[in-house]
């Protein structure tokens, strides 16, 4: 039962990286990127920027606090508010501040080639000198927020499509 309520919130929360444009960076040296255990990828024909832009202005859209935007990095934050016995039971509560999912993208590539790499994490009493990140791993729901980012970034790119 705990696994599906937390899910449902990393389900709800996820959805926030699927949209749109905006945002310039450079391609320049792309980072090489690893995809470590629990966490979730895929291939999108589009450039770096392209993927940056629509995974902003879908957090933006959403609601979603953008915490760190850099060219080959978007980190968010959505709160989760009210009681939960589940999350409270699984990684002990969160007394003494708020209790956020944290969501990490990574991406790098070239302009018709971007791996994007996502990560999350339960984050208890945020910004507090008792905080405490527990690292979920990745599930049905949220790789199907990663392949919604994939299709909104391909909508705004001139590339033929990447076949996974």
């Amino acid at each position: 039962m705990r696994h599906l309520i937390l899910a449902s919130f990393c389900a709800l929360t996820l959805a926030a990286c699927q949209s749109g444009s905006s945002n310039q960076a450079s391609l320049g040296d792309q980072p090489q990127l690893s995809v470590p255990e629990g966490a979730q990828s895929v291939r999108v024909a589009a450039d770096p920027m392209t993927v940056r832009s629509a995974l902003v202005a879908s957090a933006t859209e959403r609601g979603t606090i953008v915490i760190q935007d850099q060219p080959n990095m978007v980190v968010m934050e959505r709160q989760l508010t009210g009681e939960n016995p589940a999350l409270d039971k699984q990684f002990g509560p969160s007394d003494n501040g708020n209790r956020v999912i944290r969501i990490r993208v990574r991406f790098t590539g070239s302009p018709c080639e971007t791996l994007v790499v996502q990560d999350l994490a339960v984050i208890n009493n945020v910004r507090t000198a008792l905080e405490q990140s527990f690292v979920l791993p990745g599930n049905p729901n949220t790789l199907q927020s990663l392949q919604g980012l994939k299709s909104r970034a391909e909508q705004n790119s001139s590339c033929p499509p990447i076949v996974s």
